[in-house]
């Protein structure tokens, strides 16, 4: 398709924080938003994610989303718009891929206690964290620190929810190093790798909560737009199994929500001629349209109220943020609980020795956070496996 006026260029886009000598910009025939996408790929933390909570702690199934398959729907669903809009595939698909690579181990629950461990040296958050992991925790490059990508992708990882007025400690010592003008609104790329987010987790947790038996279906049809999808399904597909229909229950509500999207966003758009008019508009252009909005925000409150809350996920959390806490209180007390190449270059005060304490826990899957505090107390915590 061909690219829209208002599509983020490859050939014209922002610079990298670091100049390189060493020519490794040339490795193969690839955009600079490919490479932005492929050191994402290619980082330890997105590997890591594969071992992080999504919905459920540490979940004995295999069919449960982690926080990597739910970043791999998340750019699937991204690139699917982008390509009907005509902006760039690759930037979007790659802020879809980082867009979680702040996140601590067991979810909210572990950015709850980190954020309480950090209060009196600034507090702790995932977005900001996501951008201290590209821009300095991950380091494979021998020239400089992070993994040096474009300022379009930076910029939208800081912005993945909108313009940011007041930056905490994290982002805004980024943004002092290396300005990604925090109070605009970013390129429609990023704009879509956030809802594409949205209608990722509202729907695909829709799914794994029905797995799990948290949710059930005469629940879900008490919202009266879910009501009347299954209703329709009913009738195409008459002789289904239950469990058949339920999938397609899920596939028609992301496929009505990217419809919806698309054009609510296409209307929004009419008339740009430039990535510059995006930022200059003042207000969010990709996304729901008003009536979706609505719908959408109502789908969210019932899901925080029957699965987000659900008195088993609850437990679990507390277990899982008293898993962090420990650690956090045990590396502040005692240093040499760390692996070597990290006390080496652990600082000597506060705030900085207990942001890098921070660093290291946000970093853990919940495989490697549960195995540490078991070798630490020398008890494994117990009811962290929760479906």
């Amino acid at each position: 398709m061909t690219r829209a006026p208002y599509a983020a260029d490859p050939a014209a886009h922002g610079p990298r924080e670091f100049s390189c000598a060493s020519g490794g910009e040339q490795r193969g025939p690839r955009t600079a938003f490919q490479r932005d996408r492929d050191r994402i790929i290619h980082s330890m933390s997105f590997r890591r994610l594969k071992a992080k909570t999504q919905v459920f702690i540490a979940p004995l199934g295999d069919h449960y989303r982690t926080r990597l398959t739910h970043s791999l729907e998340v750019a699937q669903i991204g690139r699917v718009i982008a390509r009907a809009l005509g902006l760039d595939e690759d930037l979007t698909e790659a802020l879809c891929l980082a867009h979680d690579l702040g996140h601590p181990p067991f979810g909210h629950a572990g950015e709850a206690a980190l954020s309480a461990a950090m209060e009196r040296h600034g507090g702790f958050d995932h977005n900001a964290q996501a951008l201290r992991t590209v821009m300095r925790i991950e380091c494979p490059y021998p020239e400089h620190d992070g993994l040096n990508l474009t300022w379009d992708l930076l910029e939208g990882l800081a912005k993945h929810n909108g313009p940011v007025i007041a930056p905490n400690w994290a982002l805004a010592e980024l943004d002092e190093a290396f300005p990604l003008n925090l109070g605009s609104w970013p390129s429609l790329e990023a704009q879509v790798a956030a809802v594409a987010d949205d209608i990722a987790y509202d729907n695909h947790d829709i799914d794994d909560g029905l797995r799990a038996g948290f949710l059930e279906l005469d629940d879900l049809l008490s919202l009266d737009f879910l009501a009347d999808q299954w209703r329709a399904l009913e009738k195409r597909f008459p002789h289904a199994p239950r469990e058949r229909l339920l999938r397609e229950l899920v596939r028609d509500q992301i496929g009505l929500m990217v419809n919806d999207v698309l054009e609510h966003t296409a209307a929004q758009v009419k008339g740009l001629h430039s990535v510059a008019e995006v930022r200059e508009a003042g207000r969010q252009l990709a996304g729901f349209s008003p009536a979706m909005a609505a719908q959408e925000r109502r789908l969210k409150s019932f899901m925080y109220e029957r699965l987000y809350y659900h008195p088993e996920q609850v437990a679990a959390a507390e277990r899982a943020r008293d898993v962090v806490a420990r650690l956090f209180a045990a590396y502040a007390q005692e240093a040499r609980l760390m692996p070597a190449d990290w006390q080496a270059r652990l600082p000597a005060s506060d705030p900085a020795r207990a942001r890098m304490i921070a660093d290291f826990i946000a970093g853990m899957s919940d495989r490697f956070a549960i195995q540490a505090c078991t070798a630490i107390y020398g008890e494994r915590p117990a009811g962290l496996i929760n479906v």
